[in-house]
């Protein structure tokens, strides 16, 4: 057998080329799937863009309908093959398998619950379109299973690359989202790759991308920083108050229809009549759709209604919560931006990098992915304001939201704070946060006898959780 260190760069480089090779192709059939969504997106957005009043009233209630019945038809194929159509079923579970028939099922669903009004994301059925597609690429070249959770990665990048146009930062979310406070480095190179291939092929195709960078005139300044982690800290409650919205009227819509006996399609059609009640009465239309404008309004330093995040939080809650299909990536964009222009003018910083800084901290938040979160912050508004300054909020974001996410089957790494214990590989949804052992038996020792004890009760061992439990006896009784 040759030696090891002579072999193991000729190994690298073959896999380097394969990467080069797998990842290119994942990236380019990616690319072109997720341009004719995007397409067909825009041809029919354009189209319901200004509707009056009463046309939303026949609309939502229509699409819900039709998002209902959509699927519904998905469930059951699920249920007849064993495979669940989530891409983080794929890489933790079903060994990189998606079930491809019913690949067209999300992205008319979503095209629908946009066209008509619907509050959602457009990157959603991209990065379901990017794993279902890796996923059949790895069954047509027979690939093993390792493999096929990479190629599944790889679609998933290359899926929100394409929609964000943000080939680094997009193809580090795709990786990054599996698991909470956990990085598969040797996804990267692959997810790199397919990312920016997509990317390309988007561009190619027509499709078209935003240019929001921003120019930082002042020298770096702590005071600023430190006003700019304050937003970083109040965009964390936002994205709480986002996750917590989504998944409150979820759990709502779930329990009338067990407790009445509903027959499920009706209840993203009752969501369609509440989103129809609220924008007649209340809340301007801004609000439904993608609300792109609003946010391109945030991040020009224009003036936006403080209220407009709660707005936006509440119309994706009720749109997705109540069963329309669509993504939830986008809506962090908006109310990111809206809540950090709100809250910079509170702070006496320019509206336009504060809405940049929350954009960037919801989504490291809500998503609990920091670094591809930063990652974007450089591409869309450039290296100055997504190192110097979005870092940071982004982190602190990242942390206040605590061990939170949109996305239920997310899988919990580690704790984000030694204070905290938690299961690995427990999907966030699943799992129930304790506190680690050290800090309650200091909270039951300041109940009794205040703080001083606490403190000289403090171990000199640099090992405290391997001290005897109080309860428990010590190897070290005298004889």
């Amino acid at each position: 057998m040759p030696r090891i260190d002579l072999l193991e760069p000729a190994v690298m480089l073959a896999t380097v080329v394969q990467w080069l090779i797998l990842a290119s192709l994942t990236g380019l059939v990616v690319g072109v799937g997720a341009s004719i969504f995007l397409h067909a997106l825009f041809f029919m957005t354009d189209r319901t863009q200004s509707m009056p009043l009463w046309a939303y009233w026949l609309l939502l209630p229509v699409a819900g309908l039709a998002n209902g019945l959509l699927m519904g038809r998905s469930l059951r194929y699920q249920q007849a093959c064993g495979l669940r159509d989530s891409l983080f079923a794929a890489v933790n579970e079903q060994g990189g398998r998606m079930p491809w028939r019913i690949l067209w099922i999300k992205p008319v669903a979503a095209i629908i619950t946009l066209a008509s009004g619907g509050s959602a994301g457009k990157e959603g059925p991209c990065s379901h379109l990017g794993a279902t597609l890796g996923s059949w690429l790895g069954q047509v070249f027979r690939l093993n299973t390792e493999l096929r959770h990479r190629i599944v990665a790889c679609g998933v990048s290359a899926g929100f690359a394409s929609v964000f146009g943000t080939p680094i930062g997009g193809a580090i979310y795709g990786v990054e989202m599996l698991v909470i406070g956990r990085v598969r480095h040797d996804f990267l190179f692959p997810a790199l790759i397919a990312g920016v291939t997509s990317y390309q092929v988007s561009k190619a195709l027509g499709i078209p991308y935003e240019d929001y960078t921003l120019a930082v005139w002042s020298p770096f300044s702590e005071t600023l920083f430190l006003r700019i982690l304050l937003i970083g800290i109040l965009c964390g409650l936002v994205s709480w108050l986002f996750v917590d919205m989504v998944q409150a009227v979820r759990r709502l819509c779930l329990r009338v229809q067990v407790r009445w006996s509903i027959w499920p399609p009706l209840m993203p059609l009752a969501g369609g009549l509440v989103l129809a009640l609220l924008v007649t009465l209340q809340v301007p239309t801004d609000y439904l759709g993608l609300s792109l404008p609003l946010m391109d309004q945030a991040l020009a330093g224009d003036a936006v209604p403080g209220s407009g995040f709660f707005w936006k939080t509440l119309l994706v809650a009720i749109t997705l919560g109540s069963g329309f299909y669509g993504g939830i990536v986008t809506p962090q964009f908006v109310i990111g931006a809206l809540a950090g222009n709100s809250l910079a003018l509170l702070l006496g910083i320019d509206p336009a990098l504060g809405a940049a800084v929350g954009l960037v901290s919801v989504v490291a938040a809500c998503s609990n992915t920091p670094l591809a979160a930063i990652l974007m912050g450089v591409e869309l508004f450039g290296a100055e304001v997504g190192t110097l300054y979005a870092a940071g909020a982004a982190i602190a974001a990242y942390l206040i939201i605590g061990h939170r996410s949109v996305y239920p089957d997310q899988r919990v790494g580690h704790a984000k704070s030694s204070w905290l214990r938690v299961r690995s590989d427990i999907p966030v949804g699943q799992e129930k946060i304790h506190l680690s052992s050290g800090l309650v038996r200091a909270w039951r020792q300041w109940q009794v006898h205040g703080w001083r004890s606490v403190w000289r009760a403090r171990p000199s061992s640099p090992h405290p959780e391997k001290l005897t439990e109080p309860n428990q006896q010590s190897d070290d009784r005298p004889s």
